[in-house]
Order: structure tokens, then C-alpha cells, then sequence
């Protein structure tokens, strides 16, 4: 498994955790914890291997990519195709633990991870349809935790998905170069030379919303602080990738995962003094 793939979990992971505190008025029932956890880690590693699959003709074309084991010839289709039917399983078998609106949330989930890893050929937005499919959690989360996905809900969804673009779009600046010449698609393509400036107006707009769902929750200084360091890491990100160095864009893909930090503990210290 390549470095940036477990950190990528923890990126999924946060707006997760995030929905199952809000849900849960911050405590949230173990056992969902526990199935939400396990389940992050289950269907990241099935939107790997389906991304692997749909990208197997390109990635040996790909600096970054060309060591994967589709790419190398050491892992054929069959068997990736079948590591991800029983990955969707497994993931499958932890909500049947929970309700009937969890359940019946997690069958548009499943599509969401299949399909999500062929929008980069059609459109220049797969980053939101990530969003989507990886944040699909946090509805299910809260229909886990109360029988129902209230707009508070959507609210967290929506900031997840332009999280996801923030970061994934670092994460395509890597690859820039390597995706225009094979003719794939993506926002750090569809940016060009405003990817800067439009980072910085998402990660502002996120940040605008985190301070909204603050408000709507009642959440005390802690939550603001957590925001403030969060921004911080923002700033120390678009300082990194000022000239678009392909390592630089990697690292500072990475530092969001400080802002996750920053977010959750800051959620965390709220209810605590709540």
C-alpha cells in the first residue's frame, strides 16, 4: 500500500467521526463507532482497488502511479475485482448491525465508491463525486445514530465534499502534466493557472460553513478555536504550493489531515466543556 493511501483513509475518516459527535450530541453509541471506523477503512480500500481497476491502462504512464500492482502486471482484474466484492461485503455485513435507513443509505453508497473512479473521463469534477462517495458516511452516520438524516446532516456532507475538492485538487496538481498528456480530466486541469485563487475561495467558503454549523449546533469557543488552528494549516498550504512544485502539492495534500485534526478536537472540547 502506497504512503499516500493510508493517509487518504484518515482524510475519509475525519467528516466521519465529525457526523457520528454531532449525531451522537457527543456520544455517539460505541458500537456505531466501531462499525463506521472499520467500514471507512473497508470502503476506501474498495474505491482503491476500483480506482486501480478503471486506471490500470493509465497508471504505468503516471510517475506517481506506475508501481501499482495493476499497473505492474503482479495483480491481474480478476482478483482486484474480486478483493473489492468482498471488501463491499464485509462493509455490507457492519451495516446490517444497524437500521433500516442505514441499510437502505448504504446501497447508493456502494454505487457512489464503484462508479466514482470514471468521472475523471467525462467530467473535470471527479472531486466532488469523491466527496460524495466517500462522505456518504456522515448521512449514514446520522441515520445510525437517530433514524434519520436531518439537514444538519447535508450540511456536514456538503462541507466534506468541498473539503474534498480542496484537497484532492492538491492531490491532481501532483499529476498534472502526466493527466493532460493521456487526456484524463480534473479540477487542477480545469483551474489552470487560478487553482491558487480558487483554492483559497474554498477553503474560505468551508471555513464560512464550519462557522455556520457551529452556530446552528450552539458549539462553545472550543469549536472556533479548533477552526482558527484550522485555518492556520490552510494558510501554511497555499504559502507551500506557491510555486506548484509537484512535492510541495503533495505535502501540503497531506497537511489536511492537520485540519481534520484541528476540526474533530475542537468538536471534541466543545461538548466536553458543553
Amino acid at each position: 500500500m502506497r504512503f499516500d493511501r493510508p493517509i487518504g483513509i484518515l482524510l475519509l475518516l475525519w467528516p466521519t467521526l465529525w457526523a457520528l459527535w454531532i449525531a451522537g450530541g457527543g456520544k455517539p453509541a460505541l458500537k456505531n463507532v466501531v462499525i463506521f471506523c472499520v467500514g471507512v477503512v473497508l470502503m476506501r480500500a474498495a474505491g482503491c482497488i476500483m480506482n486501480d481497476v478503471a486506471d490500470r491502462k493509465f497508471d504505468p504512464r503516471v510517475e506517481r502511479t506506475r508501481n501499482r500492482p495493476l499497473a505492474t502486471g503482479e495483480l491481474s482484474v480478476r482478483q482486484a475485482l474480486l478483493a473489492f466484492v468482498v471488501m463491499l461485503l464485509l462493509a455490507f455485513g457492519l451495516v446490517l448491525m444497524t437500521n433500516g435507513l442505514t441499510i437502505k443509505l448504504a446501497f447508493a453508497g456502494a454505487a457512489l465508491a464503484a462508479t466514482y473512479p470514471f468521472f475523471k473521463r467525462w467530467t473535470h469534477f471527479p472531486q466532488i463525486v469523491l466527496g460524495l462517495a466517500f462522505g456518504w458516511g456522515i448521512p449514514m452516520a446520522f441515520a445510525a445514530e437517530t433514524g434519520q438524516v436531518p439537514f444538519i446532516a447535508w450540511l456536514v456532507l456538503l462541507i466534506n465534499v468541498i473539503w474534498s475538492v480542496i484537497y484532492d485538487t492538491l492531490y491532481a496538481m501532483v499529476d498534472r502534466d502526466d493527466d493532460i498528456s493521456i487526456g484524463l480530466k480534473s479540477t487542477a486541469i480545469l483551474f489552470g493557472r487560478y487553482d491558487l485563487l480558487i483554492l483559497r475561495i474554498l477553503k474560505a467558503l468551508m471555513l464560512v460553513l464550519l462557522v455556520t454549523l457551529g452556530l446552528a449546533l450552539e458549539l462553545s469557543w472550543p469549536w472556533h478555536a479548533g477552526l482558527v488552528v484550522a485555518a492556520g494549516f490552510f494558510v501554511h498550504q497555499q504559502v507551500q504550493v506557491k510555486h506548484r512544485d509537484r512535492d510541495a502539492c503533495f505535502k501540503a495534500f497531506l497537511n489536511n489531515n492537520w485540519v481534520g485534526v484541528a476540526i474533530f478536537a475542537g468538536l471534541l472540547a466543545a461538548y466536553a466543556v458543553a
